[in-house]
């Protein structure tokens, strides 16, 4: 669902940001960011209050076929750390965490991936007691069923799931339901080699929340142009135009009319 990632999930940000990575030889870089824009504020009433900030991340990056290291060190003391690794032809492992001053902020998670012939298993563990698996089995060629459980032992917490998924070279639609009461039906069509759509549906038969969304990926010839519509009537766009070999130009635009919140962003990414 790679796809449907890129198009309804893009990269969107507020203020100004600039990246650079340098790289010191074919495995190991360092990367420096910086962004400047307002930050939201959590608050009792619909209303949007953001205050100025800026923050500077500091970033060193190990990239081997059968090894991922990712670090971060922000200056607002938060520390970030990605870790992937092929312990064997079949069998992965993926772990992140985060370090910060704040109280019971600080967070781990690791996952085992094994993939078989026609399947795939997941096994999961985190911080606060939990623990969670899914497996996935291809019927037909096309055609894969799966089902995931998860146990919150801090919050006391269980739930089980279902889904279902139909590929082509061409499109994939997928559909999940669960028992904390989440249906959701997503598609992918790529209608050409520069133009792919995406279009999900989230609805929550607990509280009745509903949610649609639609979403395009469109490459030009030194650009790449994404974006999304959704039924809340939030609007984003989020463009990257190639200005050299290495120099990139960003734009990121979200406009909520229900929330009259409007957030705009550019920047440059620079790297080797």
């Amino acid at each position: 669902m790679c796809l449907l990632a890129v198009s309804l999930k893009p990269e969107l940000f507020e203020g100004m940001r600039f990246d650079f990575t340098k790289g010191l030889n074919q495995k190991f870089s360092l990367s420096h960011s910086v962004l400047m824009g307002p930050t939201e504020l959590p608050t009792q009433s619909a209303d949007v209050v953001k205050i100025p900030t800026a923050h500077y991340e500091f970033g060193a990056n190990f990239l081997d076929p059968q090894m991922m290291l990712v670090g971060r060190v922000m200056t607002d003391g938060r520390v970030n750390a990605r870790v992937k690794c092929d312990l064997s032809e079949n069998l992965s492992l993926k772990a992140n965490g985060q370090l910060t001053g704040e109280p019971h902020m600080s967070h781990g998670m690791a996952n085992f991936d094994y993939k078989g012939k026609d399947y795939r298993t997941q096994f999961q563990f985190g911080n606060g007691a939990l623990l969670g698996a899914s497996y996935i089995q291809s019927v037909t060629p096309h055609f894969s069923l799966g089902g995931e459980v998860f146990w919150a032992g801090q919050h006391r917490k269980s739930g089980i799931g279902y889904a279902a998924r139909y590929n082509t070279d061409k499109m994939v639609a997928a559909g999940q339901v669960a028992s904390t009461g989440m249906v959701a039906l997503s598609y992918v069509q790529k209608i050409s080699e520069k133009v792919s759509l995406a279009s999900d549906f989230m609805y929550n038969y607990l509280s009745r929340d509903v949610t649609a969304s639609f979403g395009y990926d469109y490459f030009l010839r030194q650009c790449r142009l994404r974006g999304k519509i959704d039924s809340n009537g939030c609007v984003s766009a989020f463009l990257e135009e190639r200005l050299n070999m290495g120099l990139n130009f960003i734009l990121s635009a979200e406009v909520d009319h229900k929330k009259k919140d409007y957030k705009f962003g550019f920047g440059l990414t620079v790297g080797e």
